[in-house]
């Protein structure tokens, strides 16, 4: 009986000390909140704390971007985020390349993504970022890389993106035009780099597992980058709850997905194989490139680079030529009615490049990207940055600021990209026009990706008319948004498929 009571009294005193420590380490959190959370009442800060932006503003992007149109400097501090905001092209510069150094990703930022980019070239620095740079610099850019890209792009829109869209058209359907060209993405990355074949794009729209838990884990990552303090999702994920426990179960997913692609490569060989994976795996003298948690990174760097952004936009683009159908039109008769689309013959398109550029202005498909200062120091500007702080540049506000693109900024204007006698393509400075990264990280896919863009574009307007449907079809309509490393629309794009007047062809 003594043994019993003593025995439950034991219990009861170890479950006394666990409430106890409970209690102690949520005091000690409480207090270190308190004495590091950047408090500010200013009108910004409340404004960002409160969310009563989204009164006068669709998106968060909109108002960074009127904050900063109002700025003498083209830059803003909001201090609850610890965060410097820019629109400045000399400010761009000076980060992605006077002062490159300086401005790495950082600790924190890592910190950020980590668990779900890993050790991958979009979260390092040094000399983990210089090593993988090289040898995706030394695979983008092979002929070999950009010949066998193309051909499964072609390949993609002919036998399933383009069916697809007919099937839509035949039957009258309604279809979520951003949820295709995920699909097609997804399907079209998943070949160039791993050369395995998903099939989200057949016909009868088969779920990935894998594409649904990239979704969430992206959107879960970006939504730690929002929060006020690192403090709010450090503490759910030491407990285990909410947004914390959700993310941890689709990097699970993410991974175990990862290393079944990962492991299925190895089984089907690579030594003759041109997927991106197989080149990386075959790297002679490469200690690294056998070892899985370094191959499971660039497994979902290339997901996050070749997918998402491609994805959106080509997603906004129709939203443009929806409003615009001369511009539809116009890229119809540059591309030639029976005219075959290659390679090169995409190459030549000046006008339709100048069409996704201008798209990309006001819509890029990455809106932000930040990174943190090594040591203190004042930017071209005149702004002072302290050390260990972030600091970032905002293609989206800055496809908006009339110091750079003129009054006609808010305007849909693709000639603004145009010059001399033959309408030739004009490149951009890429610190006006960030949307492509710039400087020493500037994005090695670049051509690959617009090349991709191209190719859809012409195909599908070429064969259809697109309609926005529904409320998002009216005038004065603005995308919304929903946060996440790449911009996507909350709700998707339904439309409407027609065949083109001037199209024959037969996709079934």
């Amino acid at each position: 009986m003594d043994a019993m009571e003593l025995s439950w009294g034991a219990r009861c005193a170890g479950l006394a000390f666990f409430v106890l420590s409970v209690l102690v380490v949520a005091l000690a959190a409480v207090l270190l909140l308190v004495r590091r959370w950047p408090w500010c009442s200013c009108h910004v800060c409340r404004t960002y704390l409160t969310g009563s932006w989204a009164k006068d503003f669709t998106n968060l992007g909109d108002w960074y971007a009127h904050l900063l149109r109002e700025s003498p400097t083209g830059t803003v501090h909001i201090h609850v985020l610890g965060c410097t905001v820019t629109a400045n092209p000399a400010n761009v510069e000076y980060m992605l390349k006077t002062n490159f150094e300086n401005f790495p990703k950082g600790k924190r930022f890592s910190a950020l993504l980590g668990d779900l980019l890993g050790g991958g070239i979009f979260n390092v620095d040094g000399d983990a970022w210089r090593h993988q740079r090289k040898m995706a610099s030394l695979e983008l850019g092979s002929v070999t890389v950009h010949s066998y890209a193309y051909k499964i792009v072609a390949h993609e829109v002919e036998t399933r993106l383009l069916p697809v869209l007919a099937d839509a058209a035949d039957k009258g359907k309604v279809v979520d035009l951003q949820d295709v060209f995920r699909r097609f993405a997804f399907d079209t990355i998943c070949k160039i780099s791993f050369g395995l074949d998903p099939g989200c794009l057949d016909l009868d729209m088969p779920m990935s597992d894998l594409a649904n838990a990239f979704d969430t884990a992206s959107r879960l990552s970006a939504m730690r980058g929002a929060a006020a303090s690192p403090l709010v999702w450090k503490m759910k994920r030491m407990l285990n709850i909410g947004s914390e426990r959700e993310l941890k179960k689709a990097i699970k997913l993410v991974d175990d997905l990862a290393s079944a692609m990962i492991l299925q490569r190895r089984k089907l060989g690579f030594e003759n194989s041109h997927d991106l994976l197989s080149r990386f795996m075959a790297s002679d003298g490469d200690v690294q490139a056998m070892d899985d948690k370094y191959l499971r990174d660039i497994v979902v760097s290339f997901l996050l680079a070749g997918r998402d952004t491609v994805a959106s936009a080509l997603t906004t683009l129709f939203i443009h030529l929806s409003k615009n159908p001369e511009v539809a039109a116009a890229i119809r008769a540059e591309a030639g009615g029976d005219k075959p689309s290659t390679y090169q013959h995409l190459k030549s398109l000046q006008y339709t490049h100048a069409v996704l550029y201008e798209n990309m202005r006001l819509f890029p498909p990455v809106q932000f990207d930040s990174k943190f200062s090594a040591a203190a120091d004042v930017l071209p500007d005149g702004t002072y940055v302290e050390g260990d702080s972030r600091v970032m540049y905002h293609p989206y506000a800055m496809g908006r600021m009339p110091s750079i693109w003129g009054a006609d900024h808010e305007a849909f204007r693709p000639d603004r990209w145009l010059t001399g006698p033959g309408g030739s393509f004009a490149p951009p400075s890429l610190y006006k026009y960030p949307v492509f990264q710039a400087g020493l990280r500037v994005c090695l896919g670049k051509e690959l990706a617009v090349t991709e863009m191209k190719a859809v574009s012409v195909a599908v307007v070429r064969a259809f008319d697109v309609e926005v449907v529904g409320e998002n079809g009216r005038s004065g309509w603005a995308p919304r948004f929903v946060a996440g490393l790449t911009a996507s629309i909350s709700g998707g794009l339904p439309v409407r498929i027609k065949r083109a007047s001037t199209s024959g062809a037969d996709f079934k």
